[in-house]
This record gives structure tokens, sequence and C-alpha cells, in this order.
């Protein structure tokens, strides 16, 4: 969910704050910022052939949003669905006298043709490697009485375990998928392998079912039926059926786990579990922005035990993870500490130390692969326009600048926009916050600031610098003489000045 949250952030250019007016503005309003910004960035006003150039680019960004947003059908597009909406094939023939609610059916229409046309090539590749080290040895010699014997002096430490696993996903139609995954796995000296193919269909808004087919060296074929089903807002619940064929004969198996969301960050699973190590269990996850939380029941054959762990999540660009863990049956105890960091941009590598007793200690390496992203290039291309507009807003900043002074109204002393880090973070203030200084000072008119309620980032010579992460405007501000400081958030209406924003320097 991640990825396409910032692919969407990124391709919806939003016509609004490029113009700074209103969604509800009028056809007046709307004229009249195009033709302030018209006059900013025109072409004809540049000499130099790097700013003509820069000036035409966007200056037809400025006329595009307001050919969109002037024309009433296309604004009814745009409102619903965007940029996106408006790059459908097909709005050329539908009538230019529909209504929102028409267009709106028109729109589903057009789209449910598109995705009939073009199936989704794409796939979503997952995958893991784990490592198991068997460190016994480090804290329990079993030969200490007979160190002196060829190799004795050197404790040994093992990789006595190793799992491999991939899975793609290859969506076949609007409502169904095919999944093909795959694993290896080796333990001291034995190793096997198993293939397994799914088919995933959606039957509904609430609800889905998925057929499987496995087969592999260490067991035989299964087959197995999984449905999906959300009972409320808030609530759901899983049921999967499967046989399992092996040289004992046919093992039937069923799963049935019944979820509830408990509050915004916690969840309640009740889960029964019949045939194969036929168990009941309980469990409560707690998940935030800062730590993940899990405790958990079980009593069952052959394993019964009570569980808690606890992870937390670092707020740094390695997104550092620490986690611990108390697991505790008839099979003894086991306590588990470890770590993980991203060690690039599509890689993590975690590593776990295990103590138990009577199994030992030992050390699990972990590298999760994850799904690419391609934001880097889009990235750069609105921060490459953003400077381009900034540039060309000099002449006429300076100009806007000696008019306030001349009658001692609002200069802009500084402005920042981004995601702003504590003191002990200050290392990765450049990279999270952006000078916003000329942008605002340019959109001064008459004394007077007014952002409207949408995302500064499509402001003239605004761009995101985090993408996805949460964003304030902060600025800095002189008016009659007094300084005055306000800080709002990414898509909360602005106006300055004001007397709350005064700074008091009395003390």
């Amino acid at each position: 969910m991640a990825t396409a949250l910032i692919e969407e952030e990124l391709d919806n250019e939003d016509y609004y704050s490029l113009l700074n007016v209103r969604r509800e503005a009028s056809s007046e309003e709307l004229k009249a910022a195009y033709r302030r910004l018209c006059m900013l960035y025109h072409p004809d006003k540049h000499r130099d052939p790097e700013l003509k150039s820069q000036a035409e680019q966007l200056f037809n960004l400025v006329h595009q949003a307001y050919e969109v947003l002037s024309d009433p059908q296309t604004r009814a597009i745009y409102d619903i669905y965007g940029k996106r909406g408006l790059e459908m094939e097909g709005w050329e023939i539908v009538e230019r006298r529909r209504t929102p609610a028409e267009i709106r059916e028109e729109f589903e229409r057009l789209q449910r043709e598109r995705e009939e046309r073009r199936l989704q090539q794409r796939t979503n590749p997952k995958g893991t490697i784990s490592i198991g080290i068997d460190a016994t040895d480090l804290f329990d010699r079993y030969d200490e009485d007979y160190e002196d014997g060829p190799g004795r002096g050197f404790p040994r430490i093992e990789i006595n375990k190793m799992h491999i696993s991939q899975s793609i996903e290859a969506p076949l139609t609007a409502t169904d998928t095919a999944i093909l995954s795959g694993s290896l796995s080796t333990q001291n000296g034995n190793g096997g392998g198993s293939i397994n193919f799914a088919l995933r269909r959606v039957t509904s808004a609430k609800g889905w079912g998925e057929f499987e087919f496995g087969a592999g060296d260490l067991q035989g074929p299964s087959f197995g039926l999984k449905l999906f089903r959300n009972l409320t807002p808030r609530c759901f619940i899983t049921t999967n059926c499967a046989l399992q064929f092996s040289s004992r004969g046919i093992r039937p198996g069923l799963t049935t786990v019944l979820a509830r969301n408990l509050d915004k960050n916690t969840m309640g699973y009740l889960q029964w579990r019949w045939g194969i190590q036929s168990a009941m269990n309980t469990s409560i996850v707690r998940d935030t922005k800062t730590s993940h939380f899990t405790v958990a029941f079980q009593l069952g054959i052959p394993h019964s035990f009570a569980s808690i762990s606890y992870q937390y999540k670092f707020q740094d660009d390695d997104q550092t993870r620490v986690k611990g863990s108390v697991k505790a049956g008839f099979f003894g105890m086991v306590v588990e500490y470890g770590a993980e960091r991203k060690i690039s941009r599509h890689s993590v590598l975690g590593a776990t130390v295990s103590v138990g007793v009577p199994q030992g200690v030992s050390l699990k390496i972990k590298e999760l692969e994850k799904q690419r992203e391609s934001t880097a290039t889009d990235i750069l291309q609105k921060k490459q326009e953003a400077e381009s507009a900034v540039r060309l807003m000099q002449e006429s900043v300076r100009r806007i600048i000696e008019a306030e002074e001349s009658r001692m109204g609002l200069i802009i002393l500084n402005a920042w926009y981004g995601k702003f880090v504590n003191d002990k973070s200050r290392k990765n203030e450049k990279v999270k916050v952006i000078d916003v200084t000329v942008p605002l000072q340019c959109l001064v008119k008459d004394s007077k600031l007014i952002l409207t309620e949408a995302s500064k980032a499509g402001l003239p010579g605004f761009y995101d610098p985090c993408v996805g992460e949460e964003k304030s405007l902060k600025v800095l501000y002189q008016f009659r003489g007094v300084l005055h400081q306000v800080m709002a958030s990414d898509k909360e209406a602005l106006r300055i000045p004001k007397q709350s924003h005064r700074i008091d320097t009395d003390g």
C-alpha cells in the first residue's frame, strides 16, 4: 500500500493548488489567478534562453490547469477522478450536457472497457532468505574435558538450516489473479522444496475465494480452498480447507480465523485449527508508527504455549527496528532478540539471537527483498520544475518586497516546507525540508497571503521533499515591523498576517 500511495501523490497534479484557488472557486476567481500567473511566467518577459524555456514550460502548465478548471465538464471529471480521469480514452464522445453523476457512470464504464482491453502484465515479486546458525557451542561446550585433542580449542559454529522462498502474482482479469510460489529448505543436512499454484477471484467488494494446488518432495500433493469475507466494517473471517495426500493416506485440515478491529491500531484474532496439529489460538496485535506488540495463547496438539513480543521502530531513514520475544510452553522456553535495518532501497538485513531450553542458542540472519519502487525520477523532475519556477519569480519578488517595505507590509523572512525533525536528528533536516521563502513572498498581495485547504506541494515553486510522509509549512514573517511565526499542516488553510502569530519579545 505504501507504494501505491506514493505513485498517486506524484501522478495527481493539483490544479487548484497550482492556481492557489479554492475548490469552490468561481470562474472570476479562476480567471484572476490565471492572469496573475500568466504575467509572472509569460516567456516574452525573459530574454535569457534558459529562463525563457523554463518560463514556457510553467506557462503551459498554468494554461493547462486553467483550461481544465474553466470548462464545467472537464472540471467535474477532474474533481471526481483527478488528472488520471482526464487521461481516460473515450471522453471525446461523451455529451457535454451530462451531470456529474452521469459523468461518474460513464467513467466507470470506460474504465471497465480499458481494463478488459489491456490485462495487467505487472507481477508482484516477493522473496525471503533465512539462514540459521547454531551457536550453542559458544555457551555450552560438550568437549571441555577433551580440549587437548585436535581442533578442540575453538567452539563450533555451524549453519544448520536455510530457507529460500519466492512468489509472483499475475493479474489475469480485473477480478482474477494467478499466484505462483516456491520454496527450498535445508536443515541438518536434509533438504527439500515445494511449489504452489493458486488462483484467486474477487467475488464482491466484501470477499474473495482462492483455490490452491501444491506439490513437493517432502510431502505429497495438496489441494486447498480459502475463503475471505468481511462481516462488518471492523470484522472479517477467513476459512481454509485443505487435503494433504501422503503415503499414510489423505489428511484433511480446516482452519478458521475470526478477526476484529479493537481500535485504530489494534486487532484481535481467534483461530481454530483442526486436522494436522489441531489447536485453538487467541492473539492481540497492536501496530503503531513506532512499535509493534503481540501477545498470544495457544492450546493444542502437540504444542501449547504463551508468547509475547515487542518491536520498536526507529524513525530514521534506515528504518531500523529492534525486537524481543519470550515464548514458553510444554516444549520449554525460548527467548529471542534481534534487529533489522534497511541496507539498500530494496533490501532489509536482520539478525535474531535465539536462546532456549532445551534447544540451545542459535543466530538467524534474514534478508528480505522488497518490491522495487520507481519514484526517484519523478521527485527529481518535480524538484527541477520548482527550482525553475523560483528563478523566474526573482524579479517579481523583488518588486513585491519593495512595495511591501514602502508601507511596512508583509515580508516573508523565512519559510520552510516538509517534514520537521527534532534536534537529535538535525542531520536529516536538509533532505526533509525545503526553503520556500521566495514562492510564498510571490503569493503576497496587498499585504496578505492566503493559502487554500489543499496540499502545498502543488503551489508554484514548491515540491514534495518527503513523499508519503506528514508535512508542515513553517513561516517567519514581519508585519508592521513586528516579527510573527506560524506553523500549519500540509492541507490546512492559512491566512496571514494574524495577531495570534505575533512573537512576544517583551521577555
